[in-house]
Parts: structure tokens; C-alpha cells; sequence
């Protein structure tokens, strides 16, 4: 998820091509958002490899989305996603108290800052990867410590680590299929939507657990 906001100044110049991934990576921390979605790309393009033990263990899982995954047990506790999800009223709306935060709200919907009112209020919270990209993770992760926050989508990375920082559950993606997913970016694909391209998946700490110590990174 790009976010085309050209605020601060870049602090990467040039072509990036052949820059070592890390290096890319620093730009996650940078305050012009254009340029801290390629650094979280980045980081999302070295952890959510089929290659990684603990994602190459999650590929096993069904393949649906984090919101399936969860509608179980979600049924009839209150629920905030930060982030207005593809169909996500459709899946979770008839069996939770659900609500939706979003930066740009559509009707129904409550404005990003009544974060602040009622995370602290919820049995579960889920976020979007881009919480990351504008630097608002932080602050869901201190509203949510009761309780934990589950990270959704695509632009999240499978990073293990943050789950010391009160991360419960990552459902990200993992692409199985490179040149058919690098031919939709660039626009040559006009047919094929992403999710043809791998397979949603999740990574909780009992995984890890399970794949061994030395996967623990």
C-alpha cells in the first residue's frame, strides 16, 4: 500500500535499484510517506517469503482472510478495525459489535481519532499494515495492551519481533507466484488481481513455538 504523500523531503535520491534491501528498509522511518512505503516494502519483501520456516509453516493454513480466520471468535464481542477492509461489514457486521476507523471515513464509519475513545473499550483490534507506513502503530498498540492488536492485510510483514511490542497475531500475505505479482505492479497485467498471486497467511507466537527456537528471529 503506497501512500502518494510527498510531505517532508526524501531522504533516499536516485534510482534504487541494486540498493541492498536493509538499506531500502531505513526509509520506513522516514516522515515523507511516499518514500516510507517503500521502506516498509521492503521489509515486507524479506520477512513474507515463501523461504522463511515459520511463513513456509503458515502456507499450510486455510488461506483465508484475517477476517474469516477470526469470525468465530469475534461472534458477539466488540470489535475495531483501524481500516475499512474490502467486504469487511459483510463478513464481521452481522455477529460483533463492529467498529470501523478510517482516515477517510464513509458513512457509518468513525474518524481515525476516536481511536483514542474506543480501543481501550474492545475485545479485539485489528489494524491495518499501514498503520505502520504513517507511523500510527505505536500509539493502537498502547490503546490496545488489554487486549493486543492483530495486524491485517497485505502490507504486513511477517516479522516475528513485533510481537514483543504487543502484536498478537500477523495475517499478512505471501507471494508464491513473483513474475505474475511484478507484472500486475508494473501495470503489464490488467486482468489478474493480486491475491492470485500467493496465499494469505498467519503467524502468531504458538506458531513460532512450533517451528523451533532457532526460527524465533
Amino acid at each position: 500500500m503506497t501512500l502518494a504523500m510527498e510531505t517532508r523531503p526524501a531522504q533516499l535520491q536516485g534510482s534504487f535499484r541494486g540498493m541492498a534491501l536493509s538499506a531500502l528498509a531505513e526509509a520506513a522511518k522516514s516522515w515523507n510517506f511516499a518514500e516510507a512505503s517503500l521502506g516498509v516494502a521492503a521489509i515486507n519483501a524479506y520477512w513474507s517469503a515463501p523461504d522463511h520456516a515459520p511463513v513456509a509453516l503458515s502456507l499450510q493454513g486455510s488461506g483465508d482472510d484475517a477476517f474469516r480466520v477470526y469470525r468465530n471468535q469475534v461472534a458477539g464481542k466488540k470489535v475495531a478495525v483501524i481500516g475499512h477492509f474490502y467486504r469487511l461489514e459483510q463478513t464481521l457486521g452481522g455477529i460483533c459489535q463492529l467498529s470501523i476507523l478510517e482516515k477517510r471515513p464513509m458513512p457509518g464509519d468513525y474518524p481515525d481519532s476516536a481511536c483514542e475513545f474506543l480501543l481501550p473499550l474492545q475485545d479485539y483490534v485489528f489494524a491495518t499494515g499501514v498503520s505502520l507506513t504513517n507511523k500510527t502503530l505505536p500509539r493502537l498498540l498502547e490503546l490496545s495492551r488489554h487486549t493486543g492488536l492483530i495486524l491485517a492485510g497485505p502490507s504486513v510483514p511477517l516479522a516475528p519481533s513485533l510481537f514483543h511490542w504487543g502484536v498478537r497475531d500477523l495475517q499478512g500475505f505471501v507471494v508464491t507466484d513473483p513474475d505474475v505479482c511484478r507484472a500486475i505492479v508494473s501495470g503489464e497485467h490488467q486482468r489478474a488481481f493480486i491475491f492470485e498471486t500467493g496465499k494469505r497467511v498467519g503467524l502468531s507466537p504458538a506458531m513460532l513455538a512450533h517451528a523451533g527456537p532457532g526460527n524465533r528471529s
